[in-house]
């Protein structure tokens, strides 16, 4: 994706991350941005939008000193907040239409700057630690740059980024879809996982995500690295998602030595952002690359995995050695076992294996993790090859777990899974019944800000039923950190049908949920 140009987008859409503690001077209001879309948007416009968030964050704080804002809704625009880091602030921006299915919940626009955030992170560290080992702010401005740029291109549908709107209402950013397996495949599937440990050296911290197609079977990580790594994989690193390309060593020695440098808006040059180059050595402390310039590693580039001849994905976007045939493995910082891991990919079929290998016992780099491949191979290939028959013969597709005549969203939140309809039934919906829907949410968003404000100890149990224009009932039910939404456009006329409905299908998934 080349980044001469902007993305194209409509009219009244902003994206901008700034520091609070930057730019306090007169004269020195531009150092505060780190970011801002549309990146050829004149500065005084971009000093205004910035000012106007910065203005809204200081007068709310006077009502809530405890409670960060988080969506401040104008007459034209709705302004979504995102605290990410101390006084790191991300903001969406969005004009309001007369079409009003455009904008989508203000909670489903906070969930793209907090995955955002939380992909950065993982693959950077945090903004603020960039920034104090680059005053400057030049190194955080280039990387923030290529990566939300990157990621804003998932949203491109035509010509214009498409945010989550009330057609998205059955869907939940950031969690994690998990697969249902028998007790054979699951047997199975937990001796692959006591194989991929062995096969890490003794003393060595690993740990390992199973995904079968788009869907989880198995992590030995907490939630919440398991939903950032596993929204990763959906994005970059699954079969539906990787390059289809052949790795050949040719088509490899062409990409690198054929790729283009891309320009950088002039625009921003003006708030520190140079190039696609930036020196690593503040964070790269092997003797043979310190203090070299390095290209900005770019996880979220399409086209950039490809799977080698021996099964493992391999990437350049982390540097290479061309006559040495040597792809350097990503690192990823784990934010809840603290801990940067190499990133190591393998897939066989529909199997997709990640195996995180500690850096801090990996002395040997790169030699040490051929070492570590070698002996997965020869320890695991069989079992992964039988695990792969297993769930493929379980394998229903994609409608394997719809439950015919209901449209839903079911979510645990303490262990961030989510199971919905798959996108082809929502789309059945009527827009009426989805816009429901998404208000609907939107109030339950709200009621449960407001118990958190009131209790934050205590969630609060309620559920609401509702009659759409459609005649479709709408159904919210939250309990103990679990949430089921429910679309019901062929139920009866009463409400008593519905009720029952939704009994019968909370106790079909009783035990999934609890």
């Amino acid at each position: 994706m080349g980044l001469s140009s902007p993305v194209p987008v409509g009219e009244g859409f902003q994206f901008c991350v700034f520091d609070l503690r930057r730019g306090q001077h007169e004269g020195q209001e531009l150092d505060k941005i780190l970011f801002f879309f549309p990146i050829d948007s004149p500065l005084p416009l971009q000093l205004s939008v910035i000012g106007l968030s910065e203005g809204l964050i200081t007068f709310t704080r006077i009502f809530s000193p405890d409670a960060a804002c988080e969506v401040i809704e104008a007459e034209r625009h709705s302004h979504t907040f995102y605290q990410a880091e101390p006084d790191i602030w991300m903001i969406m921006v969005v004009e309001k239409t007369k079409d009003t299915d455009a904008i989508g919940r203000s909670d489903a626009l906070q969930g793209v700057l907090k995955e955002v955030h939380s992909l950065f992170t993982m693959f950077f560290g945090s903004i603020r630690g960039l920034l104090e080992k680059q005053p400057g702010g030049g190194t955080a401005r280039s990387l923030l740059y290529f990566f939300i740029m990157d990621y804003l291109a998932e949203f491109l549908v035509g010509k214009k980024l498409q945010m989550p709107c009330s057609r998205d209402c059955l869907r939940e950013r950031g969690t994690v879809q998990m697969l249902t397996t028998g007790r054979e495949a699951a047997i199975e599937v937990q001796s692959l996982v006591r194989l991929l440990e062995s096969s890490c050296v003794a003393n060595m911290s690993c740990h390992s995500l199973v995904l079968y197609h788009d869907l989880l079977v198995s992590t030995t990580l907490p939630p919440g690295d398991t939903a950032n790594l596993f929204n990763y994989a959906l994005l970059r690193l699954t079969p539906n998602a990787l390059s289809s390309v052949t790795s050949s060593w040719s088509y490899l020695r062409k990409s690198s030595s054929g790729a283009s440098q891309e320009s950088v808006n002039p625009i921003l040059a003006n708030i520190g952002v140079p190039s696609e180059e930036v020196s690593h050595s503040s964070r790269d402390t092997s003797p043979n690359r310190q203090g070299q310039r390095h290209h900005v590693a770019r996880p979220l580039q399409r086209g950039k995995w490809w799977r080698g001849e021996d099964g493992f994905a391999v990437t350049e976007n982390w540097g290479s050695e061309i006559g040495n045939r040597i792809f350097y493995t990503p690192t990823v910082w784990l934010q809840q076992i603290e801990e940067h891991m190499h990133l190591c990919v393998y897939q066989h079929k529909s199997l997709t294996i990640i195996l995180l290998i500690s850096t801090s016992l990996l002395v040997n780099g790169e030699q040490g993790i051929s070492f570590v491949k070698q002996l997965l191979l020869e320890n695991a290939s069989l079992k992964i090859l039988k695990v792969e028959e297993k769930l493929s013969k379980e394998w229903g597709g994609e409608n394997a777990y719809h439950v015919r005549g209901y449209r839903y969203l079911l979510l645990d939140n303490d262990s961030i899974v989510s199971r919905a309809s798959p996108p082809g039934k929502v789309t059945t919906l009527s827009k009426g019944s989805l816009m429901a829907m998404s208000k609907l949410r939107e109030e339950v968003d709200q009621e449960k800000r407001k118990a958190k404000r009131d209790d934050p100890d205590h969630e609060k149990d309620f559920e609401v039923c509702m009659r759409a224009k459609n005649n479709a009932w709408i159904v919210a039910r939250v309990s103990r950190g679990k949430e089921l939404y429910m679309v019901l456009e062929k139920a009866s006329e009463t409400l008593l049908f519905a009720s029952e409905a939704v009994d019968k299908f909370s106790n079909r998934f009783r035990p999934e949920a609890s």
